[in-house]
């Protein structure tokens, strides 16, 4: 190989973790309150027309379970699946992350298309089931571990592929990270770092999910089953940034 040739490979070798490295820094910048919207979108859907069953804020499950079951209240199965199907869906989404060799910009594109799918299976599969006329059937249940497996794959998919980026469906630790944040700005002794990107990014993430919760809950009660569409398109649109 020609020392022209050899100067040629090595550049190219060289601009590919540069390019990769700003696309990564654009993604972390503008997926996370995407992501946030899509979110709250799945988890009021969800609990709206899935049995109160949380689909993005698993741990809540717990809550509402141990409540139930202390004051003997109906026993929801799926509440108790959740958790473990969570646990199950983010180790399938690790494996085909092993498997795709991908990381960075080229993985969080893998995963936003398993998350599209996803979603898109739960949109076909309530609205030819009609699961919200039977919120507590067996149907609703296999939904719920449809938007379960999406919102692990989201999840994973900000750990695996952008890890910067924070969290888009744990929102306490977003308010409390805007609430100290701007503590800290009205104090004259400072107790935290300046970040004022950060407290930027947690107002966006915390303002997305509330802005998905508003819309999905006019959408379920004006368009029912079909409000998955909503964000079906959003997971779509995430796919198409650059």
């Amino acid at each position: 190989m020609s020392t022209l040739a050899r100067s040629s490979a090595a550049l190219r070798n060289w601009a590919h973790p540069a390019d990769d490295a700003i696309e990564l820094s654009r993604l972390e910048a503008r997926l996370p309150p995407l992501l946030s919207v899509i979110a709250g979108m799945v988890d009021l859907t969800g609990f709206f027309t899935l049995g109160h069953i949380f689909t993005a804020h698993i741990t809540g499950n717990l809550v509402v379970a141990a409540a139930a079951a202390v004051q003997g209240g109906p026993f929801n199965l799926a509440q108790a699946l959740a958790i473990p199907v969570f646990m199950l869906a983010l180790a399938v989404v690790w494996l085909i992350a092993q498997a795709s060799r991908r990381t960075g910009p080229g993985l969080a594109r893998l995963l936003l298309l398993v998350q599209f799918l996803l979603l898109a299976a739960i949109l076909l599969f309530s609205v030819t089931t009609r699961v919200s006329t039977d919120p507590r059937g067996l149907t609703a249940g296999i939904a719920v571990m449809i938007a379960v497996s999406a919102m692990a794959c989201q999840y994973a998919l900000l750990r695996l592929a952008i890890p910067g980026a924070i969290s888009t469906a744990v929102m306490t630790g977003n308010l409390t990270n805007t609430v100290l944040s701007l503590m800290d700005l009205l104090s004259k002794h400072r107790l935290l770092p300046v970040d004022a990107g950060r407290l930027r990014r947690s107002l966006h993430l915390l303002f997305g999910f509330l802005l998905g919760c508003v819309v999905s809950a006019c959408a379920v009660f004006m368009m029912g089953d079909w409000a998955w569409s909503l964000p079906v398109a959003l997971a779509a649109v995430a796919i198409a940034i650059r």
